[in-house]
């Protein structure tokens, strides 16, 4: 078994860089940073070290990267990493490590510090609470599927609530 998962929080370097590729397909690629923080031992000072991705995002998500992100929007991104290799203007060979976007929630933008303008304030998920054990007929697990269906036709949030069984969560836990 193997994983080849990569998840971001963080903020947007660049405006994306939009291009199409073979067949209409759209692609768009960021930047974006992440902070580690730490102390150092010897010193004592709070030291930061910012890490930056690039990001390609391709077809839908491309297009809503184009037309919602700006340089300093907060993201949340969820990829898998690949490398490509591509020969630049000498014709010297050169690597790229990348991460393609499989997700992409808005968290915010750069002038909103508390992350809420411009963006759902949930995060992309259910605007209801989950309470599996508030009601004890099936029909609460159905609905909390149903109401997910409805964000999900907007394409904002995956279908956490539905399951092989027709909806009817069987567990505790909706995950």
């Amino acid at each position: 078994m193997s994983v080849n998962k990569v998840i971001l929080v963080g903020r947007l370097g660049n405006d994306p860089e939009v291009r199409s590729g073979t067949e209409g397909r759209v692609i768009s690629t960021v930047s974006i940073g992440t902070n580690s923080v730490w102390n150092d031992k010897s010193s004592g000072e709070r030291r930061e070290e910012t890490e930056w991705h690039r990001v390609v995002f391709f077809n839908r998500l491309a297009e809503i990267a184009r037309d919602y992100l700006r340089k300093g929007t907060q993201v949340y991104v969820e990829g898998r990493l690949k490398t490509r290799k591509y020969q630049d203007n000498q014709g010297v060979d050169r690597y790229t490590t990348e991460v393609i976007a499989d997700n992409l929630q808005m968290l915010g933008s750069k002038g909103d510090s508390d992350g809420q303008r411009g963006s759902r304030t949930d995060g992309g998920y259910s605007r209801e609470p989950y309470n599996p054990r508030g009601n004890s007929n099936s029909s609460s697990g159905s609905s909390y599927a149903q109401s997910q269906s409805k964000d999900d036709s907007r394409g904002t949030a995956p279908n956490y609530g539905s399951s092989s069984n027709g909806g009817t969560l069987t567990d505790d836990i909706p995950f």
